[in-house]
C-alpha cells in the first residue's frame, strides 16, 4: 500500500482557495483555527478533501479568520476581471526599486509578455520563473510566445488584493532568446519550478535578459 504524504496538497475548490488565501497572509492551519474557533483537524479535512462540503457557519467564520468573503472561497468571482472594488480612501502610490522588483518576480507564477508579430502588437500570459536574474519560460512554435526570440519584449507580472485595494506590478524590459545550449536546457529543466498550465508538449525554452526593471505599488493610506 502506497504511503500517503503527511502533508498533500489540497485538491477541492473551497480546499485550494481556503489554503492559497491562509499562505497569502502567511498564516499555518493552527492559527486560522484559533482565529475562527474551529477544530484544526476539520479545517485540514476541508482543506485536502475534495469531496468536503462545509457548513455555512463553518465557512462564516474561516471567511472572517482568513479578511476575505464566503463567496470569494466558493469562487463566485472566478472569471471576473481583478479591479472591481473601489478605491481606498487615501491611497498611496510608490515607486518599487529594482532590488525589490527581482524579490516580487522571484515567487514565479504568471506573468504577460508584449511582443510585436506579422499581425501586429500581442500580448499573452505564460507560465514563468526566475533563473539566475532571468525570467524563463516553456512554450512551443509556432506559439505568440515562441515568435518573441531575437526581440526586445516587455514581461509584466502584478498581484492585486481587491479586499484591499492594494496591489503591485514589475514590468521587466529586455531581449528574448530561445535557449538552445543541451546543457543550459537540462539546467533549467532541474531549477525551473512552475510548468506552462496549457499542457502539452512544449519544448522550447525561452529567456529574457533584464536591461531595465520598475515596478509600481499601491497600498491603502
Amino acid at each position: 500500500m502506497k504511503a500517503m504524504s503527511p502533508n498533500p496538497a489540497p485538491t477541492g475548490d473551497i480546499g485550494r482557495r481556503l489554503a492559497l488565501r491562509r499562505e497569502e497572509l502567511s498564516l499555518t492551519r493552527e492559527q486560522v483555527a484559533e482565529r475562527a474557533g474551529i477544530a484544526p483537524g476539520y479545517l485540514q479535512y476541508v482543506e485536502e478533501q475534495p469531496s468536503a462540503v462545509p457548513g455555512l457557519t463553518f465557512l462564516l467564520r474561516v471567511a472572517e479568520a482568513l479578511e476575505t468573503t464566503v463567496p470569494r472561497l466558493r469562487g463566485a468571482e472566478t472569471g471576473l476581471p481583478p479591479g472591481l472594488g473601489e478605491a481606498a480612501e487615501h491611497p498611496a502610490f510608490t515607486v518599487v526599486e529594482p532590488e525589490e522588483c527581482l524579490a516580487l518576480l522571484s515567487d514565479h507564477g504568471v506573468g504577460r509578455i508584449a511582443l510585436t508579430t506579422d499581425e501586429g502588437p500581442a500580448i499573452v500570459p505564460v507560465n514563468y520563473d526566475m533563473v539566475d536574474g532571468a525570467v524563463v519560460f516553456r512554450t512551443a512554435p509556432p506559439s505568440v510566445p515562441s515568435r518573441a526570440a531575437g526581440q526586445e519584449v516587455a514581461f509584466e507580472v502584478d498581484r492585486i488584493d481587491e479586499a484591499l485595494s492594494e496591489g503591485w506590478s514589475v514590468l521587466v524590459l529586455g531581449a528574448a532568446a530561445e535557449v538552445t545550449d543541451p546543457a543550459d536546457i537540462l539546467d533549467l529543466q532541474e531549477r525551473a519550478r512552475t510548468t506552462p498550465w496549457a499542457g502539452g508538449d512544449r519544448p522550447v525554452w525561452m529567456r529574457i535578459d533584464p536591461v531595465r526593471i520598475t515596478g509600481r505599488r499601491i497600498t491603502a493610506g
